[in-house]
């Protein structure tokens, strides 16, 4: 960074780091990318993304750099926050639009209603059903705590793992290494865990709960 370079990916936290000791120098930058903008003004990052935009922005300027953001999905107040960084005329391109079948067609959506108590007797049930004792399933959970107790259990007959935040690098490594591999056939992972994985050939996907 200190000898210059093209291009730049990092966390808030971590540029703003950079920024502060002096090894990272924001004055001449030309683009600005906000991956998961909606994430990122809203998870306590919106205040670390300021500090650092703001050496780069001046006020009504119209040298600041390009700004682009990316989101999948635009609640209201991701285009109010936008404005404060956006020339006035900024376009919106929108890739989903008024279609209503927003999740690929060669998909297939089941929502199960049951009670918590009974919960990890039908997940077992449905991996049975839907993929078998040779497909590859992925259970997401919102706990870490709920992730370990439903990997353990009785109710999910094929081999399982769980995934999650206080597992270790290595073996979360190990783990999808073994998951990929076909080594174990479930997987019980929180969804901070499991964001971003790239495996091939996943028969089922399964929401213990809907999604918050």
């Amino acid at each position: 960074m200190r000898s210059g370079i093209d291009i730049l990916v990092g966390t808030p936290g971590r540029i703003k780091d950079h920024l502060q000791s002096g090894k990272l120098d924001l004055t001449k930058v030309e683009h600005v990318v906000l991956d998961e903008v909606d994430q990122m003004l809203d998870m306590g990052f919106a205040e670390q993304v300021e500090d650092i935009l703001r050496v780069a922005y001046k006020k009504d300027s119209e040298d600041n750099p390009q700004t682009l953001l990316f989101s999948a999905t635009c609640p209201h107040w991701v285009y109010d926050v936008a404005k404060k960084y956006m020339k006035s005329r900024y376009e919106q391109i929108d890739l989903i639009g008024k279609r209503t079948q927003k999740a690929a067609t060669t998909v297939e959506h089941l929502a199960i209603e049951c009670h918590w108590s009974q919960r990890a007797a039908v997940i077992g049930d449905v991996i049975q059903v839907y993929s078998g004792s040779y497909g590859r399933t992925i259970v997401f959970c919102e706990t870490k705590k709920e992730a370990n107790e439903l990997a353990l259990n009785a109710s999910i007959k094929q081999d399982c793992q769980s995934l999650h935040g206080d597992i270790p690098q290595k073996q979360r490594e190990i783990t999808l290494k073994g998951f990929r591999n076909g080594t174990f056939k479930v997987l019980v992972a929180t969804n901070v865990a499991a964001r971003g994985l790239d495996i091939p050939e996943v028969d089922l996907v399964v929401q213990s709960s809907p999604p918050k």
